[in-house]
């Protein structure tokens, strides 16, 4: 079936359709109808609030003011994640933006501060060559006008995911997508090639598409409930299967990093915005009740709780096709991954901006499919990778979850990944992998994974120069901390709040 794809029919909206239905539209234009068919009554999850750099990038495409976007959202900066409790109890790092010390061609700094540590008695760590980690720390935040990359401040955002959905709303019925209020009750296939022709909804009205972006959550309303695409369950590497989320009064002082603490069975998120905090546990039915699960985060609240305990259940893994016929699923209808790493938002975005780069104007090919669901399924098991890291690599002896997870068999492409890192500190980027090497080495050094020697490129300098080089990066760090302001006085300023 190749007729030229001339409607683009979204089903479901939240964060997944309007996202979807805004970048298709701001991209393609008028090459293109977009329509967004969603129903009042059927609510969405809603609770993605913490992102990651790349966010930046599909704001500045869709045209967004900075300040407008913090406003409507009432978002704040996201400089890094505070991990506690993961590798042992009472014990925390980050995972930063940014990148510690220096770039050094064929060998990271690591390496350097590697030979440091175990030549010279140097006592620092990676941290403290890292500005968003001392900026952080410092609970400052600024844009940093400069070239030098040394100095470089990347972040993201932590905003309320439903403001944020009405925002693109908005933006995309401006630019012409047109948005059918109406429950979808059938879904009537071509005879001959199975792909979708019609959505009937409950008032009776009919949609045409050509194409067909599935963002109707966990249901997989046209991925699965009509076109049974199956599921690759993860579960067996990444048990948590349920999250409870629950809205607080906002902090006095507004961090600009996201807390995760990790409890008995699992995880708490606490995620600093203008208005309130969002705060969530996520943990594993077979070691933890419901009711213990909600005992612990209420008990775990820095500020009055504003709503009724959200309880969701899921399944971690993927659909084994994101694209199947005409529809390709978005959002949580192409499967899940707990939002750990505050990826959530980014799958959309990336799935998004796949499928500009594959769309099938002159018809549906079976060789767009092929690569689209190709990197899909790259991309979701280096995330999965990513994530198991925090699980395996941990030393606590307080909970059978804990020594469950540090002795479940991991895949080999993770396994491959520690084992290099463990000899020498070697990381390598692959496929485009959405964590970059500076990801991993915090992570993998966070939870105790340290290794054995360093890059023999590291001996090109005297002992003497390396010392310099250590004292010189960290003073270069540190420098612009005092031109910084708190968090706080930035979002004043900047949002005029």
């Amino acid at each position: 079936m190749n007729r030229k794809v001339k409607r683009v029919v979204v089903v479901g909206g939240g964060t997944a359709g309007w996202l979807s239905a805004a970048v298709i539209k701001k991209v393609i234009g008028n090459a293109v109808e977009v329509e967004l068919v969603e129903s009042d009554a059927i609510g969405t999850v809603g609770v993605g609030e913490a992102t990651i750099p790349p966010i930046r990038l599909i704001n500045n495409v869709l045209g967004l003011d900075e300040a407008e976007f913090l406003r409507e959202t009432n978002a704040t900066i996201k400089l890094a994640i505070k991990f506690e409790n993961w590798r042992v109890k009472d014990e925390g790092y980050f995972h930063t933006f940014g990148a510690p010390g220096q770039s050094y061609a064929f060998c990271h700094f690591h390496h350097f501060l590697k030979r440091a540590q175990m030549e010279l008695g140097e006592t620092s760590n990676i941290w403290d060559y890292d500005l968003n980690y001392l900026a952080a720390k410092d609970n400052k935040f600024a844009k940093i006008n400069s070239k030098d990359p040394i100095v470089d401040l990347p972040y993201a955002y932590h905003f309320d995911a439903g403001l944020y959905a009405q925002y693109l709303r908005k933006l995309s019925e401006k630019m012409g997508v047109v948005r059918t209020e109406g429950k979808i009750t059938d879904v009537t296939q071509h005879p001959d090639s199975g792909f979708i022709d019609l959505l009937h909804l409950e008032d009776g009205r009919e949609i045409q598409g050509d194409l067909f972006i599935d963002c109707s959550g966990f249901r997989g309303l046209l991925i699965q409930q009509k076109l049974n695409t199956g599921y690759e369950d993860w579960s067996h590497w990444l048990p948590c299967d349920r999250a409870i989320a629950i809205p607080s009064e906002r902090l006095e002082h507004t961090l600009p990093y996201t807390r995760s603490i990790a409890h008995t069975a699992g995880w708490q998120w606490r995620i600093p915005l203008q208005h309130r905090n969002g705060n969530g546990h996520v943990y594993c039915s077979n070691y933890m009740s419901d009711d213990e699960a909600l005992q612990i985060l209420s008990g775990n609240l820095d500020t009055k709780p504003l709503a009724d305990p959200n309880f969701i259940k899921f399944k971690t893994g993927r659909r084994r096709k994101q694209w199947n016929k005409n529809v390709i699923a978005v959002g949580l209808s192409s499967g899940f991954l707990e939002p750990l790493e505050s990826t959530s938002i980014h799958l959309i975005q990336t799935a998004v901006v796949r499928l500009l780069h594959t769309f099938p104007h002159d018809g549906i090919k079976p060789e767009l499919v092929a690569e689209y669901n190709k990197q899909s399924q790259i991309e979701f098991e280096q995330v999965r990778d990513f994530i198991i890291l925090h699980y395996i690599a941990n030393e606590r002896d307080d909970s059978q979850f804990w020594r469950d997870m540090r002795t479940m068999p991991i895949p080999d492409s993770l396994r491959h990944k520690i084992e290099l890192f463990k000899e020498d500190g070697r990381l390598f980027r692959e496929n485009n992998d959405l964590f970059l090497e500076p990801s991993w080495l915090q992570v993998m050094m966070g939870q105790g994974i340290q290794p054995s020697d360093y890059h023999p490129m590291a001996n090109n300098m005297s002992p003497e120069k390396l010392q310099m080089m250590l004292q010189t990066l960290k003073k270069i760090k540190e420098e612009p901390l005092q031109q910084l302001p708190s968090h706080d006085q930035f979002l004043k300023q900047f949002c005029g709040r």
